[in-house]
């Protein structure tokens, strides 16, 4: 027994230092040296102020803002810590409930607005915290945010083709808006709206 002992004993510190030590320091280190940024979250800075991540979708409610596709992340929406989706099937009565209060509002917030209302303004992510949304949903909203901020829509939906964010080798995605970057780009651009 105390043959067997004794190297396993050994084989478990040295596999304990590889792989929950010097494993993870090297990979760290390559993530630090090559990727520096998405290493760090993608935070977004403006002003020496942390405002936001790339990756995170957040809240926006001021009607001069693009608003983002809902999060359904718990105990409050776009939790970071909580990321998940409400694994709701499309025939729940409670998922039909919440996207029909969705279009709603949507409605309310801008009544003139008589055009579809995209998919992925009333529906949330697999992950809810999705930082984007279609070119369709960020054009549904450029009549209501032009208005919020005094501007012409063909300024508002400039800025929105200014941003976009085109599927890699024209093939591979879907043509997006990253939520924050436009809303910061409108901010940069524009009057900021409260």
């Amino acid at each position: 027994m105390k043959t067997t002992f004794r190297p396993a004993l050994m084989l478990f510190g040295a596999l304990t230092l590889v792989v929950g030590g010097l494993y993870p320091l090297a990979v760290t280190g390559i993530g630090y040296a090559a990727f520096p940024d998405q290493v760090r979250g993608s935070l977004v800075t403006q002003g020496g102020r942390t405002v936001g991540s790339r990756l995170i979708g957040q809240s926006f409610a001021s009607p001069g803002y693009f608003w983002g596709r809902p999060s359904a992340t718990a105990p409050m929406a776009y939790n970071a810590i909580a990321s998940a989706g409400s694994n709701l099937g499309p025939l729940n009565p409670a998922l039909m409930a919440a996207v029909r209060g969705r279009v709603a509002a949507l409605r309310a917030a801008d009544p003139g607005n008589t055009a579809p209302v995209p998919v992925d303004l009333v529906t949330a992510s697999a992950s809810g915290l999705d930082p984007e949304i279609s070119l369709a949903a960020a054009r549904y909203q450029a009549g209501r945010v032009a208005r919020a901020r005094t501007l012409p829509r063909e300024r508002v939906e400039a800025l929105i083709g200014a941003t976009a964010i085109m599927p890699l080798f024209s093939v591979f995605g879907e043509a997006r808006v990253n939520v924050l970057a436009l809303n910061l780009a409108l901010d940069r651009a524009y009057t900021r709206a409260d």
